[in-house]
């Protein structure tokens, strides 16, 4: 069955999870419930997707205090946006009728700070993998590096974080066409945030509603 969540109600659940698992008032019993297991043999309907870095201090579930079946989880890297990723999202739009698409940065990210090292030192000891993520990394942040921020890394780590998200939400909104029909015609919202590792808040920042 189709998710019948609208995407500013979605929202507004990850808002006020965000708020308990900062509040310490996490309802974590759904995570472990075999009741929960059993119901969703049946099928899933995820409320949202989530595309965020796979740093082992951002899982999505537990800073948004949901359970099983409720996020449709993506993770990579940087949170960086690939065709994979971008397949990935298309899948959840059309399969579940998730109408709420949420890409989120985090603060000290390693993809981020390998990037600026990249861009600052020139390192060659990169493998050819890892290469191919600060490749998608560092469009977003070269700009940046044009600027006085260049003369201060806290600063400009900070802001090629949120770069960073922008251009992987804006790609997600213009880099696929069911993507792109859904934004139009159906509702659907990408929209960027940050976590931050030091508090526990997620900011939601880039293509909010007005």
């Amino acid at each position: 069955m189709p998710n019948k969540i609208n995407a500013r109600d979605a929202l507004q659940q990850l808002r006020d999870g965000n708020q308990r698992f900062t509040s310490n008032l996490r309802t974590q019993e759904p995570l472990f419930s075999h009741h929960k297991r059993d119901e969703l043999l049946a099928g899933q309907e995820p409320f949202a997707i989530i595309l965020g870095c796979s740093d082992s201090r951002v899982p999505a579930e537990i800073v948004f205090d949901q359970g099983l079946g409720d996020l449709f989880v993506i993770r990579v890297a940087g949170n960086i946006v690939a065709p994979s990723q971008i397949g990935s999202v298309e899948f959840a739009v059309s399969q579940f009728g998730t109408r709420l698409v949420v890409v989120m940065g985090h603060s000290q990210c390693g993809a981020i700070c390998a990037t600026i090292d990249e861009l600052t030192k020139g390192n060659t000891s990169l493998s050819k993998n890892i290469s191919a993520i600060v490749e998608r990394v560092k469009p977003s942040i070269e700009s940046l590096m044009l600027t006085d921020l260049k003369h201060d890394k806290e600063a400009l780590e900070k802001e090629a974080v949120r770069a960073n998200v922008r251009a992987s939400a804006n790609h997600l909104r213009h880099g696929s066409e069911i993507i792109e029909n859904l934004i139009k015609n159906d509702n659907l919202m990408v929209v960027g945030a940050e976590y931050s590792l030091e508090t526990g808040l997620v900011d939601f920042f880039d293509g909010l509603p007005e």
